[in-house]
């Protein structure tokens, strides 16, 4: 059994702009570096005394995240992981909402050209968190600090598509906590938020 905290990466200025970052590696920025610092401290209050693995995906926004986390825990990242990497959106990166709408019509329907296909996405992350629970000893705790529709695509494997609920998005540096056992996952922390 083992405890597996998903941390979504600090803001960028993508993120605060509203534009789509997918794997364009787009840096974290002063916001992102302080919401980076507040998880950090919680996180290292609620593990405290626990044995713990800190993993990332190899994107700069996603290492700096974690870096930080790693640093307030006494720890260091011992991975940085391609399979945790945000989805590639293809023709889209760079774009926002607006200027999205207007190329390809509404998100959850659009098909983008050159991105990655969300099956596909899932199929990588949940590798990538295998090949890490597989490498974790026993009653160590693993956090591993990824993107927002990447974690998004294994809440939807984890809750059988009942989360995240329609309109609910996850906001930078939020920490979503699951107890996974063999295949079996459950939630125990739901970070989503309205908007």
């Amino acid at each position: 059994m083992t405890i597996l905290t998903l941390v979504r990466h600090g803001e960028t200025d993508w993120n605060a702009g509203g534009r789509i970052q997918g794997s364009t590696d787009i840096p974290l920025n002063d916001t992102g570096r302080a919401q980076a610092r507040e998880v950090a401290a919680t996180l290292a209050a609620d593990l405290a005394g626990r044995d713990v693995v800190v993993v990332s995906s190899d994107l700069s926004r996603a290492a700096e995240t974690a870096d930080t986390i790693a640093d307030a825990l006494g720890t260091a990242v011992t991975r940085r992981l391609p399979g945790l990497r945000e989805r590639s959106y293809g023709d889209a990166e760079g774009m926002d909402a607006v200027t999205f709408a207007e190329a390809f019509g509404p998100w959850h329907a659009a098909q983008v050209p050159g991105a990655e296909e969300w099956p596909v996405v899932r199929e990588r992350a949940l590798a990538a968190i295998a090949e890490v629970v597989a490498e974790t000893p026993e009653g160590v705790d693993v956090i591993a600090v990824a993107h927002g529709a990447l974690i998004r695509e294994v809440i939807m494997h984890a809750t059988d598509g009942e989360f995240p609920r329609v309109g609910e998005r996850l906001p930078n540096c939020s920490a979503t906590v699951f107890r996974l056992d063999g295949d079996a996952w459950e939630m125990l922390a739901y970070a989503g938020v309205a908007g």
